[in-house]
């Protein structure tokens, strides 16, 4: 028994065994392979079968290219959600889509083909397309599961799948039927590089220079008449200003606000007229030394219907008047070119005008304009305004830099132009009305999201429905040859239905209009038996709105409406938009209960990541550095509803915030290697204060997570989980029962209470992360000890609050322990760092003292309590300090009141928990440990010697 003992030996030493060292570039695909062989999907769903259903609709991405940031975060998001909902009690199913029709896949087609558009038969672009939307399919698959998102990934959802592709025609079908669908020239968003019409939310406003001239149109003898007096010898011009000059060629009115009052000045020799609240503006913009004189007022009213003539073409253009003219620009004088405008397409209809646009779909002047005929219309710009000034109808030229609409696609000026296009009209059946009352009864996150898509909304016009391409479903519309009129009634399109279900929309192409209408079809309006298909394809836009239909009411698993739709900011004017308007218009209602938007990735500087700043950070990336844990980090640390900034500096501060986390769950996980919560767990009403008050702390952290993920501010979460582990935890529980841990006997009530908090604090945080840290979690969850737990961590339920209320002198008295707790460190830490006296705590001995006598009450009574907080080897409590000459004591910061004197702990330091202590050696083997470690020495000697000779 007198043998030497290593001392390292008796120790209660964590295991340090586990594999839970990061490596996550390695660890995550073996996850996602065993989630993968036990079909972690399926088994969530029926592990909440029963359980109230929670849908968050997924928005389709794009199907080219492989995924980015946007995506990334994206789909991050919305497995954090799903994943939560699921351990909040819900049946969450998420079905991940793909948007697979539309213009970029077309174009990129020809591109691998090496052909122009229309070279190739549509069915051979369309077979051609649907393979390429196949391959991406595939590819970004992989990239999303990479990410650890969970998902139906063998079941998705495919816009160009038949019965889907039958869905948008039904759907269609349906506007149609119910009359809200008309066809018309009229002036749309026009891209002459994609040479297709645009919707609204295809076009994107960009910073653009442009032209910025005042032209001069000289009046017609008609308007001489209505003149005053003094103007009828004169050479009189209305003035307009145009930061289009190409659409000059296609002007054929001018327009007037009849509330303005119109001057008319001299300039060298000529009278103009403009609006009188421009006047001043149009002096400066000329360089003028002072304002003209004004000769005489204009009556707008009289100029009605009169006429100027154009500046060099041979005909007039019409006097209007029309209240969409401010002064905010140019002269009060509006150039109107009803098929190059949508106010001007309004102002042509009302005075019964042409709608006139003499430029092809490729955006080339037609052959018989004089002067620019055959001449592309951007390029014609610089010539028109040279023929201007050769007509002396130039008053001034200069540029300006303005916002100007860009195609989505090509990211290329586009331009108004009128043609005859199919519409969802936004009045027809109040469509505009309801959707607006539809938006007040949504939740939007965050709340400004309502007021953008309702200003929308209200502003939008009517929704141009056709694109004159290949790839996408067709409009299907049969048209009378004889009269024109369209055939409306469902009737007539259930066999087309009833065969893209079956064969896709490909058969809208392969088969003759006999062999799709129903026999015996004839137009109602005038009983011709002559049809013709409509050739254009159906806005992409309209696919995925009615994804809703497809989706959620095909899908036994799924609901409507959704619980949530969650996409990037800009879908207020995209997939949020056309899915209110699809389902309003044939549903009656939003869709959705909730729409949450995210802002972009931007680079560390704020700045909008691409190619040309060469900022952009592909996920790809990201993942093989640091692992996908760390991008799922990023996305829920940051407040997404702002624009997210990513860089590398970023990136290293959430690794360092990651391995804490990661760190404090191996410490707590090592500690645990010895405890069967089935046998060892502490029930919470015999927990000492001090673990009870943990518990609380722990408890408080649940319940404001849960309220979080509730609340979808993951970023609190995030931060609320690594404070814990970095503060209540390592900087407070872990440091101050370390000794506990290690040095008590094994199964010392006092040791299992501390074990009994780790073991709730590790399973709870090991939950609380799983929707985020989804990898670490699960990777935590195989080693947490005990046999009465689920499969994976993502099955497991989120925990509940331990302790949901201590009684508030509890509460007063272990914040104020707490609190001269921090005054005691901060006094040590000066004490070690600056006089140097002691190494660590374990070498000192505190005195406190206190003037106030109930406070000196409370350090009496709390002596060895704070003793223990402190990790201290000897604390005592002083009426009065009388340091000596090498000795100062320290005044706390935040309690004044508190004095603390720091020295050397007296005796000799205890081999075995490094306490110093007067006792160290004083007993009969001469050990040289402490009371308590020769104690639980002679327990364990005593219990090794029973098991060999029992």
């Amino acid at each position: 028994m007198n043998e030497k003992v290593e001392w390292k030996d008796t120790l209660n030493l964590p295991r340090t065994d586990f594999p839970m060292k990061a490596n996550l570039t390695k660890k995550e695909p073996e996850f996602l392979k065993w989630w993968d062989e036990i079909n972690l999907f399926k088994k969530l769903l029926t592990y909440r079968q029963g359980a109230p259903l929670y849908v968050l609709h997924d928005g389709p991405p794009y199907a080219n290219g492989h995924i980015h940031m946007g995506t990334a975060l994206n789909k991050v998001l919305k497995d954090i959600i799903v994943k939560s909902r699921h351990k909040a009690g819900f049946n969450s199913p998420y079905v991940p889509g793909w948007d697979c029709h539309g213009l970029p896949i077309e174009l990129n087609v020809e591109k691998e083909l090496k052909v122009k558009r229309g070279e190739l038969p549509k069915l051979t672009i369309r077979k051609r397309c649907r393979e390429y939307a196949e391959r991406w399919i595939a590819i970004q698959r992989e990239e999303f599961k990479r990410l650890g998102v969970i998902g139906d990934w063998e079941n998705p959802y495919l816009t160009m799948s038949y019965d889907y592709e039958a869905t948008i025609a039904r759907e269609f079908v349906n506007f149609l039927a119910q009359g809200s669908v008309y066809r018309r020239k009229k002036p749309v968003f026009w891209c002459p590089h994609c040479v297709t019409a645009l919707a609204e939310a295809e076009v994107e406003y960009e910073p653009h220079r442009s032209p910025s001239i005042y032209v001069k149109f000289p009046l017609a003898e008609d308007a001489y008449e209505v003149l005053p007096d003094e103007l009828k010898k004169e050479r009189v011009f209305i003035v307009i200003w145009t930061t289009t000059p190409w659409t000059l060629p296609a002007n054929l009115a001018i327009a007037l606000n009849p509330e303005f009052k119109y001057v008319a000045v001299k300039l060298n020799e000529e009278v103009l007229i403009l609006a009188e609240g421009r006047l001043s503006a149009l002096a400066a913009e000329l360089d003028l030394e002072k304002v003209p004189p004004i000769l005489a007022y204009v009556d707008p009213k009289a100029l009605e219907k009169k006429h100027a003539k154009h500046p060099f073409l041979p005909r007039e253009s019409l006097l209007v008047l029309a209240d969409y003219v401010t002064l905010e620009a140019g002269t009060g004088c509006v150039h109107s070119a009803p098929g190059h405008g949508e106010e001007d397409y309004e102002t042509a209809l009302k005075y019964g005008l042409d709608i006139y646009a003499p430029v092809s779909p490729e955006g080339f002047f037609d052959e018989d304009i004089p002067e620019v005929g055959g001449k592309h219309i951007f390029k014609a710009n610089d010539e028109i305004i040279e023929i201007l000034k050769r007509e002396g109808k130039l008053l001034k030229a200069g540029e300006i830099e303005h916002s100007y609409p860009h195609c989505w696609r090509c990211k290329k000026p586009v331009i108004y132009r009128a043609t005859e296009q199919w519409f969802i009209s936004m009045e027809a059946n109040n469509l505009r009305q309801r959707a607006l009352e539809w938006i007040e009864k949504v939740r939007w996150i965050p709340h400004w999201g309502k007021n953008r898509i309702k200003s929308m909304i209200e502003k939008r016009p009517d929704w141009c429905l056709s694109r004159q391409r290949s790839w996408g479903v067709p409009l299907t519309v049969f048209i009378c040859n004889k009269c024109g009129e369209f055939l409306r009634d469902k009737k007539y399109y259930e066999k087309v239905l009833a065969l893209f279900e079956e064969n896709g929309a490909d058969v809208w192409f392969e088969k003759e209009v006999s062999e799709l209408l129903p026999e015996g079809a004839v137009c109602p309006k005038c009983g011709s038996k002559d049809f013709r298909k409509e050739e254009d394809i159906l806005d992409v836009w309209f696919d995925s709105g009615v994804s809703f239909a497809a989706v959620l009411e095909r899908r036994e698993e799924l609901k409507f409406p959704a619980n949530l739709y969650l996409e990037g900011t800009d879908q207020h004017r995209g997939w949020f938009h056309s899915s209110l308007l699809c389902a309003v218009g044939t549903r009656g209602r939003a869709p959705y209960e909730g729409v949450l938007t995210h802002g972009f990735v931007v680079d560390g500087q704020g700045r909008k990541m691409s190619k040309s700043l060469g900022n952009v950070i592909p996920p790809e990336k990201i993942i093989k550095r640091y692992g996908a844990e760390i991008l799922r980090l990023w996305v829920a640390a940051e407040d997404y509803r702002d624009d997210i900034r990513l860089s590398d500096e970023i990136l290293n501060r959430l690794t360092e915030a990651y391995r804490k986390i990661r760190n404090t769950c191996r410490f707590m996980l090592g500690n645990l290697f010895d405890f069967d919560p089935e046998k060892d767990l502490i029930p919470l009403e015999e927990l000492p204060d001090f673990e009870r008050y943990i518990l609380f702390r722990l408890s408080k952290l649940i319940s404001r997570c849960l309220k979080a993920y509730d609340d979808y501010e993951f970023h609190i979460v995030t931060h609320g989980i690594h404070q814990f582990c970095a503060v209540d935890l390592s900087a407070i529980f872990i440091d101050i029962s370390r000794d506990t841990l290690y040095c008590e006997s094994p199964g010392a009530p006092s040791r299992r209470a501390v074990q009994t908090v780790l073991y709730h604090a590790l399973s709870a945080i090991t939950r609380l992360m799983a929707p985020i840290l989804s990898f670490t979690a699960e990777e935590i969850w195989r080693y947490i000890p005990g046999q009465n737990k689920e499969e994976s961590v993502h099955l497991a339920s989120f925990p509940e609050p331990f302790v949901t209320k201590l009684d508030d002198d509890f509460l007063k008295k272990w914040e104020k322990l707490m609190d001269i707790r921090s005054e005691i460190t901060k006094a040590l830490e000066i004490v070690r760092k600056e006089r140097k006296i002691i190494g660590n705590s374990l070498e000192a001995e505190v005195i406190l003292s206190a003037e106030q006598k109930e406070l000196l009450n409370f350090l009496e009574e709390n002596r060895e309590m704070l003793a223990y907080l402190a990790i201290v080897s000897k604390l005592q409590v002083a009426a009065k300090l009388e340091p000596k000459e090498d000795e100062v004591f320290y005044q706390g910061e935040e309690m004044p009141e508190l004095k603390v004197l720091v020295k050397r702990a007296p005796g000799e330091k205890c081999e075995r928990c490094w306490k110093w202590s007067e006792e160290v050696g004083q007993n009969e083997k001469g050990l040289k440990v402490c009371p308590r470690c020769y104690k639980v020495l002679e327990e364990s000697w005593k219990d090794f010697l029973k098991n060999i000779f029992s």
